[in-house]
């Protein structure tokens, strides 16, 4: 028996005896099924290619769509929204802390209209998005 740092003990190797009770046939479900815990597709990749995502986003979200509709034109399976800092920071493009940054390196998004502007007909049923924004320090 180890110890964490915080004082917890742990097992350096955990094996099925270790489940107690825990059945994972019942609690971890198929590939494809809730609660996807073993992925989201039942043949997983062996059935379907890993998602091709280009990071992009620019200028404004119309622009921005522009680019998502050629990148999709030209086999992208996915895409990664590149917002703007005023966006990743929480301001909209018209406050004052925004000026000089909005759409320099990513989409500035202020409101729905935007997002809606952005993803107008891109077949979200098709294409998967990812969209990040860190926490600034």
């Amino acid at each position: 028996m180890s110890e964490t740092e915080s004082g917890r003990p742990f097992e350096p190797v955990y094996g099925p005896d270790a489940l107690d009770g825990w059945d994972p046939a019942e609690r971890l479900g198929e590939p494809g099924a809730f609660p996807y815990t073993r992925g989201p597709y039942p043949d997983m990749y062996t059935g379907r290619p890993w998602t091709m995502r280009q990071y992009a986003g620019f200028g404004t979200a119309k622009e921005s769509n522009q680019r998502y509709h050629q990148l999709i034109k030209h086999g992208t399976t996915g895409l990664s929204v590149a917002f703007d800092l005023p966006t990743q920071m929480g301001y909209d493009s018209d406050a004052p802390e925004a000026e000089g940054e909005v759409g320099r390196v990513g989409v500035p998004i202020s409101s729905l209209a935007d997002m809606e502007t952005l993803v107008d007909d891109i077949p979200l049923g098709e294409v998967s998005t990812s969209m990040t924004i860190n926490a600034t320090a």
